[in-house]
């Protein structure tokens, strides 16, 4: 399966009651919202959407929720990233029988890896995902700046692109520069003040956490 991944993406925030239990209502409202701004993708679970402070339970009840309520209007994309490594596989697992249509993968956080380890990483979790992935680059919460060899592998697995969110945009135009002969890897900017040197230098687009609330003005800007 191969997807267009380009465009507004927003990282959705994930909308809780007082008792910490996902608030339902708000979530429909937060989706069409969304979705009547007219981005391109939902990627649930990411920084915005405060995955590592969630329980597996609800996490799980997020995804299955957040794909009835999307119902194929646009992609729907899910952070896995976890310290623990069966832990990813049961949410990969989790977000494709509920719909999704990629997830989304990090260096697991908290210990600090190599770039050797990391390729351990990848090449044994990616066999155990059901779903195309997209990888994720967030140093300051994992300790890791994944390298443009590193990516490279990735991308020779399946990869279908990479969030980075270095917030280095020397770093940022590295990836657009490696990757601009293949373009069906997207190169997509975390940062979303870097959007216009993103779009001019080819890359693909931003996971723009403004977008939660001014969703049509992000895609305007983008078109």
């Amino acid at each position: 399966m191969s997807l267009d991944l380009r465009g507004i993406i927003p990282p959705m925030v994930t909308p809780l009651t007082e008792d910490n239990n996902l608030d339902d209502k708000s979530l429909k409202v937060l989706i069409e919202h969304l979705i009547s701004g007219g981005v391109h993708g939902i990627f649930l679970l990411g920084s915005n959407g405060e995955a590592p402070s969630l329980s597996y339970a609800l996490r799980k009840e997020l995804v299955t929720k957040a794909c009835q309520y999307i119902d194929g209007r646009v992609p729907v994309l899910v952070g896995v990233t976890d310290a623990s490594f069966e832990g990813s596989v049961e949410i990969a697992k989790h977000s494709e029988a509920s719909g999704a249509d990629a997830v989304v993968i990090a260096p697991p956080y908290y210990y600090p890896i190599t770039d050797i380890e990391m390729d351990e990483y990848l090449n044994n979790l990616i066999p155990e995902l059901p779903l195309p992935f997209l990888l994720y680059n967030m140093p300051s919460c994992t300790k890791m700046n994944l390298s443009i060899e590193t990516i490279d592998k990735a991308r020779k697995l399946g990869a279908l692109g990479i969030k980075d969110s270095s917030g280095d945009l020397d770093y940022l135009y590295r990836l657009i520069e490696a990757f601009h002969a293949s373009p069906e890897f997207a190169i997509i900017a975390g940062t979303e003040g870097f959007l216009p040197e993103t779009i001019e230098r080819g890359g693909h687009g931003a996971v723009a956490g403004g977008a939660n609330f001014f969703p049509r003005m992000f895609v305007d800007f983008y078109n």
